[in-house]
């Protein structure tokens, strides 16, 4: 079995985060691997190791830093890494990265199943995997809490509001995992140090066959207006706790009708 893992570099949550010509600053080294893509890596390692053969690809578009991702991918486990650098996929909207990762899967080539996490924490839209889906033209069942494979057949399992649903497709197939999936491993020395050796191939879209026009701004279904870094709150009310903090929050969350 072949598992093709879509990851995405992010800026780090904790740090500052930053706005060049209304985009976040995607580079300047203070980025790292989306944790959701973490589950989902987990999840593909762990189909691979349940069935006791397969490969694991994990795939990232972005810039230079980008690589980085991927790496950490290699480092958990994931046997080869896939890194599409291009300059002209700068300003790509979930439709244009979409369209890149299917290029880029397609260039992999042979995947039965392709696992992503639910969402990017940068942006948080999950519109990528089933987006991804179509244009692979896979079934999608997103959302998953668990993920098994039997066969051909691909099962998930997923958590609602007030019910849980179980989803079943035949491969090839794209699940979206959520953070209830699974808790990711923690890369070890020996994981490190053989991430080392394993390829990490850097494809362009000309690599891939694709058109510019289809990516970046020129390919954008969506069009940012205006962009502007949050302003800081100035309404915030500091209490000192002398003993007595409780009961102070309380009267200032009753005064001002907030519950």
């Amino acid at each position: 079995m072949k598992i093709v893992v879509c990851v995405k570099y992010v800026p780090d949550i904790q740090s500052d985060r930053r706005l060049v010509d209304g985009r976040t600053a995607r580079d300047g080294g203070d980025g790292t691997l989306n944790e959701l893509d973490e589950n989902a890596l987990e999840a593909a390692l762990a189909v691979v190791e349940a069935g006791g053969e397969g490969s694991v690809v994990v795939v990232t578009v972005g810039p230079d830093d980008a690589v980085d991702a991927v790496r950490k991918g290699l480092q958990m486990g994931a046997d080869e890494a896939v890194h599409v650098l291009d300059d002209a996929i700068a300003g790509s909207d979930a439709l244009g990265t979409a369209r890149v990762l299917a290029a880029a899967v397609r260039h992999v080539g042979g995947a039965d199943l392709v696992v992503t996490g639910m969402a990017g924490l940068d942006g948080l839209t999950s519109l990528v995997p089933t987006a991804l889906a179509a244009l692979l033209d896979v079934p999608a069942l997103p959302l998953a809490a668990s993920l098994e494979v039997t066969g051909t057949t691909v099962r998930v399992t997923r958590n609602l509001d007030h019910a849980s649903e179980v989803l079943e497709a035949d491969l090839p197939a794209l699940v979206s995992v959520t953070d209830q999936a699974n808790e990711p491993r923690y890369p070890n020395f020996k994981g490190i140090m053989a991430a080392k050796k394993k390829p990490v191939t850097t494809l362009t879209l000309a690599d891939l066959g694709l058109d510019a026009t289809l990516v970046g701004d020129a390919g954008s279904r969506t069009q940012v207006l205006e962009a502007a870094p949050r302003p800081a709150r100035e309404d915030r009310v500091l209490v000192n706790d002398t003993g007595d903090a409780g009961v102070r929050l309380a009267a200032y969350l009753v005064e001002n009708q907030l519950v």
